[in-house]
């Protein structure tokens, strides 16, 4: 892409130049690229007429990056759409099967002088284009005025003077008078008929939207990103949003993955299956802060409301009140949290927590220990930071769920959190699903963890998070049909949630449904092959059929993923119950000397000893693990592994003990 920078190419109603990168439809209509599409394009372009392999493009659009085919997918993608093609129509972009893309519209070269229109040139200008080294941002008002593209046309006419007009005779004025009064009375007609049409067909044409993606932010300077302030304003927004029955909005878990700086926002509202998306830009100089955001229509791409705004970074609060008061007039929805007061007015505390949020969604021990520290740094700054404490609470969870860290270690550090988040708010169903998720985990008291779930769909009953906690207790207290209708609830909220769809299968092959659930997880692993929990729960699947080979192949994906100690006890069981003793119990030697090095829960050798037969074992280390209160204890009442169990006297007392019975 060596060639010079200074040629306009056209083609078609387009202009595309390369010194300014910009693509111009018309006289002097700027399309908006992201960077990578206009790269793309440009590179098209220049080699009309010529077939690209997939390969080239890849290697000379992301040079110094490693990115997946679908990156480029969606670039051509994107295009097409700009360019207005319809399936199948291939006016401008040709895909080579097996090979890559051809541009094939005619194009016309021509140099870059006087090509620009002055007012491309004075926008170009615009405060808006400015570049981040400019030292001060000039103020943008609001521009939240809706669309208007049915303005009267007589409006940019010249209007008729007396003196203008020639003489005419009195038959001319005749024949106007009746031909103006007839047309009149046509158009009065045709506006009544389209009236009575529109009210007729009101419903269809204006149907009210029920559901909303917000998606990260992105930054306008790829090389300054600040991921956490991108997915804090996201989850800011989200939280405004939410709450109501009005309205459903796709919690953070889901639209988290959409941060590439190149995400079309329509394709992501599509697959995460929203009516409408809010997206934006976030750009940053000094102690300035500019938000640009947008609401779109997923169905047809119209925009239905946007707004810039410029302040200091210090208000970054008004401009989020701001966003969500107007998207909500948009979308004529009640603002259900209006009067709910802000979690904070400490734009540090705020600041820190957004970092939390943003490391504790990695889910390694490395970024886990990260958010803990900012969420308390965010504490001490607010003590009454509710939503701080909910974080806190959130993190400490998966660190026993994952059996890196013993339960007792974390679990009522996270049940401390969440009863201090809501001692300082209880209207927050956040904090209610995390005091549940500690209940039924750590106290295994489930008629209270039942409560809290409840509570926390009352104040939210389109809380993702809270259905899919329900379900989980559910499942676990064997109160199948419930769990189904649960997590069904959870996944309609949250589609593109891993988590929550391999649960769904757990569910239903612990409700005894296992064709359903080999269909749900393989629907899973079909969403990313690269959860480990999808791969664990089929297993369990494959066994229960005698399916040994695939169960064992399905662990090892797992393990190797994960690392994770649960992997290789299901592997021991696994190769147990196949016949195959002695590497069943090479896998039981290597988790005996990892014990040494790290914590393993006694739950695990419990599973491998019971694969290998040898039930007191299991039994006396299922009694360690219930004096430990190992959070997998709470698995004893469905999980088809201790079914050999059930008649044992020792097991039943167990039961008991965990309130099973």
């Amino acid at each position: 892409m060596n060639e010079p920078q200074t040629h306009i190419y056209e083609f078609g109603d387009f202009r595309l130049c390369a010194a300014k990168r910009l693509l111009l439809k018309g006289v002097d209509e700027i399309v908006p690229l992201m960077p990578k599409a206009f790269d793309t394009l440009l590179y098209l372009v220049r080699h009309n007429g010529k077939v690209i392999e997939k390969d080239e493009l890849m290697r000379e659009i992301w040079a110094d990056t490693i990115v997946e085919e679908n990156n480029l997918t969606q670039n051509i993608s994107i295009l097409r759409r700009v360019f207005g093609e319809k399936p199948g129509e291939h006016r401008f972009i040709v895909t080579v099967p097996g090979h890559g893309y051809k541009f094939v519209a005619s194009v016309q070269v021509s140099s870059s002088k006087s090509q620009v229109p002055s007012s491309v040139e004075s926008e170009i200008s615009n405060p808006e284009f400015q570049n981040e080294n400019e030292p001060e941002i000039s103020n943008l008002k609001l521009q939240n005025e809706p669309e208007n593209n049915n303005e009267p046309e007589t409006r940019n006419q010249k209007l008729e003077t007396d003196q203008d007009r020639k003489p005419k005779t009195e038959a001319r004025r005749t024949s106007r008078f009746w031909l103006v009064a007839g047309f009149s009375a046509f158009l009065i007609g045709l506006s009544l008929l389209g009236f009575y049409s529109w009210r007729g067909n009101e419903k269809s044409v204006a149907a009210p939207i029920k559901t909303v993606a917000v998606l990260p932010f992105k930054s306008l300077i790829a090389e300054k990103r600040d991921e956490s302030l991108e997915l804090g304003m996201a989850d800011t927004l989200i939280s405004k949003l939410s709450g109501g029955e009005e309205i459903t909005v796709r919690p953070l878990s889901a639209i988290r993955r959409y941060n590439s700086v190149e995400q079309d926002s329509l394709i992501a509202g599509r697959e995460l299956n929203v009516e409408a998306v809010l997206d934006g830009t976030i750009q940053t100089s000094g102690e300035r802060i500019r938000v640009s955001a947008k609401l779109l229509r997923t169905g047809d791409g119209k925009q239905l409301w946007t707004g810039q705004f410029d302040e200091k970074f210090t208000d970054i609060f008004a401009v989020q009140d701001s966003i969500s008061e107007r998207v909500a007039a948009a979308l004529k929805i009640r603002f259900g949290n209006a009067e709910k007061k802000r979690p904070t007015e400490n734009v540090e505390a705020y600041q820190l927590y957004m970092k939390g949020r943003y490391h504790a969604l990695n889910l390694t021990r490395t970024e886990t220990d990260k958010a803990i520290d900012y969420f308390q740094q965010a504490i001490e700054i607010d003590p009454n930071y509710a939503l701080a404490f909910v974080g806190l609470a959130r993190t400490y969870l998966p660190m026993a769920l994952t059996s890196g860290v013993p339960s007792w270690e974390v679990m009522p550090k996270a049940k401390a959190a969440a009863l201090r988040a809501i001692e300082i708010d209880e209207t927050l169903a956040e904090a209610h699903t995390a005091l549940g998720y500690t209940i039924f985990w750590y106290d295994w008291n489930w008629q209270a963890a039942e409560k809290q779930y409840l509570r926390a769909l009352e104040i939210d009953p389109n809380n993702a998070e809270a259905h899919f906690g329900y379900a989980h207790l559910l499942s676990n207290t064997a109160r199948h049909e419930q769990a189904l209708a649960e997590i069904k609830l959870s996944r309609e909220l949250d589609p593109v949630s891993l988590v929550t769809n391999a649960l769904e299968g757990q569910i239903l092959s612990f409700a005894g449904k296992s064709d359903e659930a080999l269909d749900q997880l393989n629907k899973t692993i079909d969403l990313n092959p690269n959860f480990w929990l999808s791969h664990l729960f089929i297993s369990d699947v494959y066994i229960e059929k005698g399916m040994h080979a695939e169960a064992i192949t399905a662990i090892k994906k797992a393990g190797e993923i994960s690392g994770n100690s649960q992997s290789e006890a299901y592997r021991a069981y696994a190769l147990a119950k196949w016949g195959k003793q002695a590497e069943a119990r090479a896998v039981l030697d290597e988790l005996l000397k990892l014990s040494d090095e790290r914590y393993v829960p006694p739950y695990n050798f419990a599973v491998v000893y019971n694969g290998l037969g040898e039930s007191d074992k299991a039994l006396d280390h299922l009694e360690k693990a219930f004096a430990e209160k190992n959070v997998l204890m709470v698995f004893l009442k469905v999980e088809p592994k201790w079914n050999n169990l059930r008649n044992e006297p020792r097991f039943i007392d167990l039961m008991r003990r965990m309130n099973f019975e």
